[in-house]
């Protein structure tokens, strides 16, 4: 193999290893073999432009031309022009592609799903590394370059992956680059001929093997990841800082928590609320009698910048044995303890765990952090619900209206946290909810107020499909549109009672699941549901439901009703439509009845946690090389059967209504009969006339009359096109031979009949013909390739 050769393939496989840094970012691998075989010919037509040669320029200009025809084949086929060729529908639906996937990425947790803007961004970004990689490292020969788009591509993996293998991906990158490297320094050392510092080579010896420097590079580039992997396991940690991969730091990456991946999962509701799936997450056994009021609370939004709601970056410590009181709740408030088993559905991933508010302690095996202000538990190093069965213990606080109403001030410090509102908030919230809450005597009587807006006498309606817009003004819109889904009702009123000087922040979790026959009560995807929790003194953060039609109204904002009811298994929390309510806010009259149950609002498998199909991680890494292999024997294996087909539809297919076109037409079906007859074991015989050649491929293939009427029809017409001066036309010289081929098939034995579906024997007259025209081709450039650089001992 020459030097060149070995520079790009070490290229492609640089880019190839690095890529795989990028496995762990999506649920399914399959876009890595897609990926190889685009990859593969992206670098094949660098390589034979640079044989040819081409300039510089216009081997980058083809290897990108390359790059846009293959992914217009594999993502825009249906709009380019002959399947092929990309047009202006193709970049426009490219540029659509692109959006959904760049959504893709803000709504959905890591690994997230493969859909096809996802898989257009793996895809493409890789073959554009690839491009630039190949350009440096081989167009314009500096290797070293190429590792900063080799770098880039494995530092967007890095930065977004978590997980205990980032030391396996990191080893394949770096061994990508290094070989590249030393494919360009043997390359380099090869043009001085006889290299430095190795032994002068004797008659006897091989001369194959590895040149000193080759072997020097090899064990330094091996001592180097040997250092690189096992030298920071002895450095001392560092803690305290939002880059904590231990956990001090509540925020994305490896460390628990992933604060953003919370917002990103609220923005994913839309599309999971307007799916029918509902499956089972979370199965709850409780020692409480009443589960109406059971909520699974994941994590608490109290960031607020206008546009949304998402966790605050704190530090988290280890769980600890006893949780503490929850903040302001006062030993008037009745209370009583409650004891829940969870069990996580193994399709069920969240990095927060569920669990009733406010929690005093939990029994749970695996690597979990704790967040003191907002009561919660984070997976640490990718630790995730999924398969786990845990106990909590949480309290039932039963606050009275009257405790509520007369709650003293809040503490300053938590007041001037809870209640900032940003510049960019629309005006018409504030007036909006001085508006609603007139006349009202306590913080408790505005919030209730507010919560009647929304669900009772506001005219408000529940709709998933519904379009407020993004930004500051998305909640403005709401106001005016007065349709939304959960996230609207309680992102819209916790930032109307920060108006009020009401501290709030917004709950991400469960409504109450359905009670099973068993005693079990089940939590499906579209109990999940947000809800704002406003703070009063004495009692702690307080849940309201704002939200029509759904959720659980809370007894301590009705002061005349009874009591709570359990949720009505008729009416299960999973099974609400989506679809906008028929009426507005139910009447006074329902105000007291359980919203709904859970809230659809949700679909929480991927608003409040993105629940992901299957039975636990597939451990396919290891079948990755078999699988590549796979696809590599069965393209080899399939590609003279399908280049044979595509021949015939070709040939058989339609032609010009003109005389040539019909003539050409003949000549073809000729060639598609006796290709058809050498597939089955009758090679054609060039020194025979075509009525000769007919005779002998009846003869010999045993063909009935009927068939071998057809074989001499199309023989006439040949000659009457060779020797004719006026052919005559030929009608139905393409059923002749589609008959002729069925013949040959029906009397031809099993081994042969297979033989001529799998590997035709015509397919080598496409490689002669290819053969000749390459060399007729390159007897016509009007240049040569450039000659090899003399050595030095040459020179």
């Amino acid at each position: 193999m020459s030097g060149r050769a070995r520079l790009t393939l070490s290229a492609a496989a640089a880019t190839l290893l690095t890529s795989c840094a990028l496995l762990p970012l999506v649920e399914q691998p399959t876009w890595l073999l897609e990926l190889v075989p685009l990859l593969a010919v992206q670098t094949g037509v660098g390589a034979a432009a640079r044989r040819v040669p081409l300039g510089r320029p216009l081997t980058v200009a083809a290897q990108a031309l390359a790059t846009v025809v293959l992914l217009t084949l594999v993502f825009a086929r249906r709009h380019a022009f002959a399947g092929l060729v990309p047009g202006p529908d193709t970049f426009r639906y490219f540029a659509d592609l692109f959006r959904q996937g760049s959504d893709d990425v803000a709504r959905y947790a890591i690994p997230a799903p493969l859909h096809d803007g996802i898989r257009l961004m793996l895809i493409g970004g890789v073959l554009l590394v690839g491009l630039l990689v190949d350009t440096l490292a081989v167009t314009f020969r500096s290797a070293a370059p190429a590792g900063l788009p080799l770098l880039a591509l494995y530092s967007v993996a890095a930065g977004l992956s978590h997980g205990g293998a980032d030391w396996l991906w990191f080893l394949a990158a770096a061994a990508g680059y290094l070989m590249l490297l030393l494919a360009e320094g043997r390359e380099r050392l090869a043009q001085w001929g006889r290299v430095f510092g190795g032994p002068p080579r004797t008659p006897g010896t091989s001369g194959s093997g590895a040149l000193a420097p080759a072997r020097a590079g090899r064990r330094i580039g091996a001592v180097t990841l040997g250092v690189a992997l096992t030298v920071p396991l002895a450095l001392p940690a560092m803690h305290g800082g939002l880059l904590d991969g231990a956990g001090t730091g509540v925020g994305a990456g490896d460390g628990p928590g992933a604060g953003g991946s919370a917002v990103s999962l609220l923005v994913s509701l839309r599309d999971d609320l307007n799916t029918d799936e509902d499956r089972r997450l979370l199965s709850l056994r409780t020692d409480t009698d009443d589960v109406s009021d059971l909520y699974l609370r994941i994590v608490s939004l109290d960031d607020f910048d206008g546009t949304t709601w998402k966790p605050a970056r704190r530090r988290v410590v280890g769980v600890p044995e006893t949780f503490p009181g929850p903040v302001g709740l006062g030993g008037d408030v009745r209370r009583h303890p409650v004891r829940t088993t969870v069990t996580a559905a193994d399709g069920y991933a969240q990095d927060w765990l569920p669990m009733p508010y406010p929690p005093s302690g939990v029994k749970i095996a695996g690597r979990w952090r704790y967040e003191p202000v907002g009561m919660s538990l984070v997976g640490d190093h990718g630790q995730t619900t999924r398969g786990e069965t845990y106990q909590v213990t949480s309290l039932a606080v039963r606050p009275t209206a009257r405790q509520l109403a007369s709650a003293p001030r809040p503490p300053a410090a938590l007041r001037r946290e809870y209640t900032k509102v940003p510049s960019s908030l629309p005006g018409v919230v504030a007036r909006t909810a001085r508006k609603i809450t007139q006349g009202a005597g306590s913080a408790y009587e505005e919030a209730v107020a507010l919560q009647d807006y929304f669900a009772v006498s506001g005219g408000f309606q529940y709709d998933t499909r519904v379009d407020v817009g993004r930004g500051p003004g998305a909640i403005a819109n709401f106001l005016e549109k007065k349709q939304g889904f959960c996230i609207h009702f309680s992102f819209t009123m916790a930032a109307m009672a920060r108006t009020l000087g009401i501290p709030a922040r917004v709950a991400v979790g469960f409504a109450p699941g359905t009670p099973q026959a068993d005693g079990t009560v089940s939590v499906n995807q579209k109990d999940a549901h947000a809800w704002p929790e406003l703070y009063f003194e004495g009692v702690g953060w307080t849940r309201f439901e704002p939200t029509p039609s759904r959720g659980i109204t809370p007894s301590y904002t009705q002061p005349d009703a009874p009591g709570t009811s359990l949720p009505q298994e008729s009416l299960p929390s999973g099974k609400a439509s989506s679809a906008p309510s028929a009426a507005a806010s139910p009447s006074p009259s329902c105000a007291g009845r359980p919203h709904g149950a859970a809230d659809a609002c949700a679909d929480a498998s991927a608003a409040a946690s993105p629940a992901r199909g299957g039975d636990g991680p597939d451990p396919w890494w290891w079948r990755l090389p078999a699988g590549l292999g796979a696809l590599a024997a069965l393209a080899v294996a399939s590609a003279p059967m399908l280049w044979r087909k595509r021949m015939r539809a070709a040939r058989l297919g339609g032609h010009p209504r003109t005389p040539e076109g019909a003539a050409a037409h003949t000549l073809a079906a000729w060639q598609e009969l006796t290709d058809s007859a050498w597939d089955h074991g009758i090679p054609p015989d060039e020194s025979l006339t075509p009525r000769g050649a007919a005779t002998r491929i009846v003869r010999l293939g045993r063909l009935d009359p009927a068939a071998g009427a057809a074989v001499h029809r199309v023989a006439d017409a040949v000659e009457q096109v060779l020797y004719a001066p006026r052919p005559r036309p030929a009608p139905g010289a393409a059923e002749d031979v589609r008959r002729v081929a069925e013949a040959l098939r029906t009397t031809a034995g099993t081994r042969t009949r297979l033989r001529a579906l799998l590997l035709p024997r015509s397919t080598l007259r496409t490689l002669r013909a290819a053969r000749a025209r390459w060399s007729t081709l390159r007897t016509r450039m009007p240049f040569r390739p450039e000659p090899a650089r003399p050595s030095r001992q040459e020179a």
